[in-house]
């Protein structure tokens, strides 16, 4: 699907969404769930420290807003922009700038929701799909944390391994159904039936509640995250007050 075609199906009435260049922004009346805001990014293009930094400030902007209406973030790019000029200005910490704004945005009341209807790798996909509350995608999406040659030169193992193991572990593999099973995208659309009911059903679930590491065991794709995190949260719920650990 193209942008227009979801932005078309989401507000079929209508929306006051702004797309300049590579950047969305603006809000719409989404049926079934009222006023929502939209941004995001788009076009395929990398996520470098300019895009973060106007991302960053529209989501702070909401939540000064104080309206608690839920933020969409449309995702469609490739991934963090890796010139020189982006690293020596620490891009690495505009993504991270980014991502807390989100999660912040949660934390204040708005459900934020992406919606992964094209590409998105590396940091540009942890700051911007992972960091939302809820990250669903479209068929055709095209996920990855890292790329297998990417993979290769940072863990030094040949890449016939590599895709060896991304055969039999999800968590090794690019890819939409594979990031469907390790519990990282909640549900993917059905691009065939109306998408604002399918939105709206999502933005009346518990706010606050994720079920990543839940999904991903009972989907095989994370066998073990959530049980040691429900083991560490058990440990630290007997630790005394005040025990220091050194």
């Amino acid at each position: 699907m193209t942008l227009d075609d979801i932005l078309a199906g989401l507000f079929p009435n209508g929306s006051k969404i702004d797309i300049s260049g590579a950047m969305i922004a603006g809000s719409a009346i989404l049926p079934g769930a009222g006023p929502i805001h939209v941004l995001g990014i788009t076009q395929g293009q990398p996520l470098g420290v300019d895009e973060a930094v106007a991302l960053a400030r529209r989501v702070l902007e909401i939540v000064k807003s104080g309206d608690r209406a839920p933020i969409l973030f449309l995702v469609d790019s490739s991934s963090q922009r890796m010139s020189r000029r982006d690293e020596l200005l620490g891009l690495s910490e505009y993504l991270s700038h980014l991502a807390k704004a989100l999660l912040l945005a949660e934390a204040e009341g708005h459900c934020t929701v992406a919606l992964l209807y094209g590409g998105s790798a590396a940091g540009a996909f942890i700051a911007t799909a992972l960091a939302a509350g809820t990250l669903v995608g479209l068929p055709g999406a095209h996920p990855a944390v890292m790329d297998l040659p990417s993979m290769a030169r940072v863990t030094k193992l040949p890449i016939d391994v590599l895709k060896a193991k991304a055969e039999a572990t999800p968590v090794f593999a690019p890819g939409l159904e594979n990031m469907v099973q390790t519990g990282g995208i909640h549900l993917v659309l059905d691009e065939r039936a109306p998408l604002a009911p399918q939105l709206a059903a999502i933005l009346k679930r518990p706010q606050g509640l994720d079920e990543r590491s839940r999904l991903g065991a009972e989907r095989g794709g994370r066998r073990k995250a959530a049980e040691i995190a429900d083991r560490v949260v058990a440990l630290a719920a007997c630790a005394p007050q005040g025990t220091q650990h050194g």
